[in-house]
């Protein structure tokens, strides 16, 4: 008997054509802040910090933003067919407040569970409250593999792992769990592209990527298919 499946999805890359929190802060943010904070990503910032730092520099309001960011987000083909068919859960590192419109453009606002964090867009600058603050236990930054532990059940007692795990992105490997070899009811299938994706890819059963996720990936040895777009990606579910 198959295991029921989850399927678990990044927004920004992976749903989306281009990353929007990226499009956003080209336009209306500080581009010397923006390349400065991208630079020291994973190194001596979090991806929270990261994010953080960048949106302060926007001061333009919501009701200008959004309406020039449906103009330009573009989401991958075969979205909208998979989203219907299988009501993923769609975790991001971005915003409510920009997700949701795009959503509702595409007439799937109700087709995904969505988490992501959410923005207060004041004009001395945007700030962003983030929905995880606790650091993970296997990466050390908040992240999203929690997300798909709970989908998975999984014990969070650490268990000798005969593969050894990356235990922080771009810091070497180190013996830890790992969520592909623990007991599971549920098979997560991830997709993701990017730094936010690294740890909870790493929990999932199979996964879909593209871009630096792909590149991580392959420098660590870690099995996945490549993401082109969703109907290829439906096709081997």
């Amino acid at each position: 008997m198959s295991r029921p499946l989850r399927i678990v999805l990044d927004w920004d890359g992976t749903v989306t054509e281009q990353d929007t929190l990226h499009l956003v802060l080209e336009r209306f943010g500080d581009l010397e802040i923006y390349r400065r904070v991208e630079a020291q990503l994973g190194r001596t910032l979090t991806l929270n910090e990261v994010i953080e730092q960048e949106f302060e520099t926007v001061t333009a309001p919501l009701e200008e933003v959004v309406p020039w960011l449906l103009e330009h987000a573009r989401i991958r083909p075969g979205f909208a067919e998979l989203a219907r068919a299988h009501r993923p859960l769609v975790v991001s590192s971005g915003f409510h407040e920009l997700i949701e419109p795009v959503l509702e453009r595409e007439g799937l606002l109700d087709a995904v569970e969505l988490r992501a964090n959410s923005v207060e867009p004041r004009p001395d600058g945007w700030r962003a409250h983030f929905r995880v603050a606790g650091r993970c236990e296997a990466c050390g930054e908040p992240c999203k593999r929690r997300d798909v532990e709970e989908l998975k059940r999984v014990d969070r007692s650490f268990q000798t792992d005969a593969r050894a795990e990356p235990t922080r992105p771009g810091a070497g490997t180190a013996s830890g769990a790992s969520g592909r070899d623990l007991p599971s009811g549920v098979e997560v299938v991830y997709a993701g592209d990017g730094h936010s994706d690294l740890c909870a890819s790493l929990a999932a059963d199979r996964v879909f990527a593209t871009d630096g996720l792909a590149r991580w990936l392959d420098e660590h040895g870690v099995p996945y298919r490549p993401l082109t777009d969703f109907h290829a990606l439906a096709a081997e579910l």
